[in-house]
């Protein structure tokens, strides 16, 4: 038995695989021997019985393009066919058309040939025998091709649903690799610019110190180092996210470290000033990080470019809204004699992913450069 299965559904594999058409003129020539036997055994095989079993058929080599007109061409041929008691026990062709219209015709079509099937069912048994039993057992056997195709009709739409779910799904998951590039793109950048910046301002002033306060140059040299093993740290733990394990996902920095950052900045000479508004609120830790990447590409930027003197870290509690607001009393972030870069490229896809505004402009009185975010505490 199981032999028979598997080869059962090898068969039905290679009929899946061969050509539409082929599949259906061998489903053609089948109901017209049918038919034909059938009058041979009969004793009515004549020559307009062979012309109306082609007519009967031949429309079945179209019925996936047009299942609604083959039902009706083929169901007037099967009741001529009837009517001249030459089809046989069972139309075979009209069978055929009824699965296919119940399998490929919308609701709407499917109902009128539905009604035409009927009517013509009807009127092929009654009319020539006025048989009432015959009727019913020909009714069953056409309820069951409808059902089999209703039922092909139904498989059919459930496999394009799952595989349009497959897509969508394929889809989320690229759209999701590619925030997550980003968001890993934007860690890296944010990392290695503040932590470079650093490093090369101190490495800058090194020689100078060396030469004139030996002391200081210690202290330059120590931070050279803390900064770059800080920088190690959160590189690190940026990318310990893409591990399986886990391993290195240590907590990321927030607003708790913003002190830090602020005494790091510090000691490249910048008088920087942090100051906080409102009560503190309880923060979700990716708005936290969010947080602290806007801050510290902004005294980046200020490090790189604006040639400020003195720059001033705000953050204010109201309401339901974060906000941030970083202002230096320099030129701002021209890079290459424009204003912007990566680094402000960086701080607009951040604000934007967490729902939150960003401004850029001038400060107050003109002076200097604002970066002004608002993030939603209720968004994430």
């Amino acid at each position: 038995m199981r032999s028979l299965t598997v080869y059962g559904q090898r068969l039905a594999s290679r009929a899946r695989r061969l050509p539409a058409l082929a599949v259906d003129a061998v489903i053609a020539a089948a109901c017209w021997f049918y038919v034909v036997v059938q009058a041979i055994a009969d004793d009515r095989l004549e020559w307009w019985v062979v012309v109306l079993a082609t007519a009967n058929v031949l429309p079945l080599l179209w019925r996936r393009r047009y299942p609604l007109y083959v039902t009706f061409v083929t169901g007037v041929f099967t009741t001529w066919l009837s009517l001249a008691e030459a089809v046989g026990d069972l139309p075979a062709a009209q069978l055929v058309a009824t699965y296919t219209f119940a399998a490929l015709c919308p609701p709407v079509e499917r109902l009128i040939a539905g009604a035409g099937t009927v009517v013509g069912v009807t009127v092929s048994v009654l009319i020539p025998a006025d048989e009432v039993l015959s009727l019913g057992n020909v009714g069953i056997t056409f309820a069951v091709a409808y059902t089999l195709g209703t039922a092909a009709r139904a498989r059919r739409d459930r496999i394009a649903m799952l595989e349009e779910r497959a897509r969508r799904f394929e889809r989320e998951q690229e759209a999701a690799a590619t925030r997550e590039r980003e968001r890993i793109a934007r860690e890296m950048h944010d990392i290695l610019a503040h932590s470079m910046s650093m490093v090369v301002i101190q490495a800058e002033a090194g020689p100078v110190a060396v030469r004139t306060d030996p002391d200081k140059a210690e202290d330059i040299f120590d931070t050279i180092s803390a900064t770059a093993r800080e920088a190690l740290t959160q590189l690190r733990r940026a990318l310990g996210v893409l591990r399986a394990d886990g391993a290195g996902r240590r907590p990321q920095p927030g607003l708790d470290t913003l002190p830090s950052l602020v005494a790091d900045v510090r000691r490249t000479g910048l008088t920087v000033t942090l100051e906080e508004d409102g009560e503190r609120r309880p923060v979700p830790s990716d708005l936290a990080i969010t947080a602290y990447r806007i801050v510290q590409e902004s005294l980046t930027n200020i490090i790189k470019h604006a040639g400020a003197r003195s720059v001033r870290v705000r953050l204010g509690w109201r309401g339901d809204q974060l906000h941030l607001e970083v202002c230096d009393d320099g030129h701002g972030p021209v890079v290459d004699g424009r204003p912007g870069g990566h680094g402000l490229t960086g701080i607009r896809e951040r604000v934007t992913a967490a729902g939150g505004e960003l401004s850029l402009g001038p400060g107050p009185d003109g002076v200097g450069y604002r970066v002004a975010a608002s993030l939603p505490l209720t968004s994430l």
